[in-house]
């Protein structure tokens, strides 16, 4: 199908909900993506984030193709081989990354689901009512999550959302101090906030942070589902300062390019009673098999070192440019905002007519996600091409 034929299909029958750039991409490997004239992009988006191990790793797609001919879809209601192998290798990698010595699982479909889970245990497991996020922050689109998220433009159309939610302003642990009290389940952050300009936080808040949700009995969440599976240099983010939070949610990557979302917590925190919440295909064994093969995958191929190492070079190369238009470079690993001094969006759309595919973060910041497989060389000619454009 051409793109006029596609775009006539889809168009018909779009709920309209989800924004739409003029081209059909109809094949994606690694870190390139293709449409449906055949023009060729580097993808800097990385899929809104979700390919962090690159479209169809073979790894990935092997494993989805054994699984597809045993068992796609099994409820949590019955035990299965492979959600139990895939919890203890990801248990491995959260006990290792955060210091925790065991842990609970709760698979689910999406990031948003997974902060919809780590709201609910938060508010059953201390019996309190009320949670606190921080101004940009972005948490998802389902109701509790979107509460949790600050940005008017998501929020108001559907109000009134759920009660006792309030944001205070981010990286500043005075704020905190005031809006944390016996009232409070819990405190939602991001270690990098993604759509809100990433904006990485500072040591120093997080270690207070840890300090006073455990003074106050609140429960600390981490929302890593951007910024977790290699994506900051680090297998999470929270590592970069020694975090340990009581609970973190996972998403986008966490799959390899089908739907899941995760919540995992420390144990001594318990467990949900029996029938409390759950999913029908959350945990599915076909998920569960592309998940342990991410896996494998990012320790293979040590792709948050990779992520490290590219992310410094692309942030220098980047800072090194003589475009007026730069106001600042700023992330971690291969999350990078650059907040420019004038609108994003023609920045974009000169960018794709040029084999650039990325992502705005906000109306000013240029945000590049690329697969965290992406070549140097593919990178050097995004520097290049941004560097053109701008100029």
């Amino acid at each position: 199908m051409n793109y006029e034929e596609i775009y006539g299909l889809e168009s018909k029958y779009t709920s309209g909900g989800v924004g739409r750039r003029p081209v059909a991409l109809v094949k994606a490997q690694g870190a390139r993506l293709w449409d449906s004239e055949g023009n060729v992009y580097i993808d800097c988006a990385g899929a809104q984030g979700w390919a962090n191990v690159g479209h169809s790793h073979p790894v990935v797609t092997q494993a989805i193709k054994a699984q597809l001919d045993t068992y796609v879809a099994g409820q949590e209601s019955s035990y299965n081989d492979q959600r139990a192998l895939w919890m203890r290798d990801l248990a491995e990698v959260m006990q290792t990354s955060l210091g925790w010595d065991s842990c609970y699982i709760h698979p689910s479909n999406s990031g948003t689901e997974a902060i919809e889970a780590a709201l609910k245990f938060a508010r059953y497991q201390t019996g309190r009512p009320n949670i606190v996020a921080t101004m940009r922050g972005f948490h998802g689109r389902t109701m509790g999550s979107l509460s949790a998220t600050w940005n008017k433009k998501y929020r108001e159309p559907f109000e009134p959302l759920v009660p006792g939610f309030n944001h205070v302003p981010y990286d500043n642990i005075e704020a905190m101090t005031e809006a944390i009290d016996d009232t409070t389940a819990a405190v939602l952050v991001e270690i990098v906030q993604g759509e809100g300009g990433v904006f990485p936080g500072s040591g120093d808040y997080f270690a207070a942070l840890r300090q006073l949700c455990s003074e106050r009995g609140a429960l600390l969440i981490v929302d890593e589902i951007q910024t977790g599976v290699g994506r900051t240099g680090r297998w999470l983010a929270c590592e970069h300062h020694a975090l340990a939070p009581d609970v973190v949610s996972l998403g986008k990557s966490i799959g390899g390019g089908l739907p899941m979302g995760v919540t995992v917590w420390r144990s001594e925190l318990g467990q949900f009673q029996s029938g409390l919440h759950g999913s029908t295909f959350g945990g599915n064994p076909l998920v569960c098999a592309a998940s342990r093969a991410v896996i494998e995958v990012m320790a293979e191929e040590q792709l948050p070192q990779r992520a490290e190492q590219l992310g410094a070079w692309t942030r220098d190369a980047l800072e090194a440019l003589p475009a007026r238009r730069i106001r600042e470079v700023r992330g971690l690993g291969l999350m990078i905002g650059i907040e420019l001094r004038t609108k994003v969006t023609p920045v974009l759309q000169k960018l794709m007519e040029r084999g650039v595919w990325a992502l705005p973060a906000g109306l000013n910041v240029l945000r590049l996600l690329p697969p965290l497989v992406i070549d140097q060389s593919d990178l050097e000619q995004v520097v290049k091409v941004i560097d053109e454009v701008l100029s």
